[in-house]
């Protein structure tokens, strides 16, 4: 099998159970593109190794198609599309199958690439499965995988409203605010380009954290551009962009 791998826990835990069922003949693909933060594929090849897994990383330019930089709705089914073909190709070339990670949890969001999956006949064994997202996060703890606990991370892109162009400009703020709030030690959160307005989404619970940290916060993401910092006072929300 050639598994798609992110690094982040779904698709981990997939490559877990995958290289156990199969051994060596699993290969994880790692794509790296501007719509991901640098240093995910770092941590991609960190864990590869950890498992012991074979692992190839990939550069791709989804941003070379004009019906991913345009933003529109069916964004991500033209991203996941162009990213799962490339997969296929590998996948080709050692008469492998492509599995992916996505799981039931994802199911009750807005997600278009879903469409991409089933039309490349790209499987699903966590769907497959009836695993939750909850589900992987205590199974992969029972497992001990080193990333049970990170955050979720989809791409730079789903930051970005749709009908806002994505350009590489937009794409390395966004990463440059959120790498510099995690620095800062706060946990699940995503900035919100609304250029010039950053909005913020976190935990709830860490509001308090923020306002200590407030000046230094408005400091840096003022050099970046943003000409209004804003916290989100319904807090972290996955796929608030498809309201």
């Amino acid at each position: 099998m050639v598994v798609a791998f992110s690094g982040g826990v779904d698709s981990t835990y997939l490559l877990k159970i995958a290289r156990d069922v199969l051994g060596q003949r699993v290969i994880a693909v790692t794509a790296v593109s501007p719509l991901q933060p640098k240093n995910e594929s770092t941590e991609a090849r960190t864990i590869a190794r950890h498992l012991r897994v074979k692992h190839i990383t990939i550069r791709t330019n989804p941003l070379k198609k004009n019906a991913v930089r345009s933003n529109l709705e069916k964004r991500c089914y033209h991203c996941k599309l162009f990213l799962l073909t490339k997969l296929k190709q590998i996948a080709k070339k050692h008469a492998y199958v492509v599995i992916e990670a996505t799981n039931r949890s994802d199911l009750k969001d807005h997600r278009p690439g879903i469409k991409a999956v089933r039309q490349l006949g790209v499987k699903s064994p966590l769907i497959q499965a009836g695993f939750e997202k909850d589900d992987i996060r205590k199974s992969a703890r029972t497992q001990g995988l080193p990333n049970w606990n990170k955050p979720s991370m989809a791409c730079l892109a789903s930051r970005i409203p749709y009908g806002l162009k994505i350009t590489h400009e937009r794409l390395r703020r966004i990463e440059s605010a959120e790498k510099y709030l995690r620095r800062l030690k706060f946990s699940q959160l995503r900035v919100r380009d609304h250029y010039p307005i950053a909005r913020i989404e976190m935990d709830p619970g860490e509001f308090t954290k923020l306002m200590a940290n407030r000046k230094r916060i408005i400091t840096y993401l003022s050099k970046l551009g943003y000409k209004h910092i804003t916290l989100d006072l319904e807090g972290y929300q996955t796929g608030s962009l498809n309201r």
